[in-house]
Formats: C-alpha cells, sequence, structure tokens
C-alpha cells in the first residue's frame, strides 16, 4: 500500500512515540541506532509496524 507523505509522518511519528516510552522494537536494532524515529523508520520501511491504517 501507498502512503502520501503525511499518512507515512503519522504512522512514524506514533510509533517513534511508543518506543519513546518503551515499546519492544519489532526489528533487530542496528548497533549505534538510539533515536526512536530512525528505529521506527526503519519497522515503516520493513512493514512491522503494528498499526492499521483504514481508508
Amino acid at each position: 500500500m501507498d502512503y502520501t507523505k503525511f499518512e507515512k509522518a503519522r504512522i512514524v511519528g506514533a510509533r517513534a512515540l511508543q518506543l519513546a516510552y518503551g515499546a519492544p522494537p519489532l526489528v533487530k536494532v542496528p548497533a549505534g541506532t538510539v533515536n526512536p524515529i530512525d528505529l521506527a523508520e526503519l519497522e515503516f520501511e520493513k512493514g512491522v509496524i503494528p498499526i492499521t491504517i483504514l481508508k
């Protein structure tokens, strides 16, 4: 599914907030990655973010 840049920003932002508050990451964290936004973008690219989008 293709998302607009606004939808992607909302999804990544929501997931980054979850990660910042201690949610476990759903991908292997690369060495040196501490920024929750970078980790959320990685999860988005791999398609593992547990957020359902209804259109």
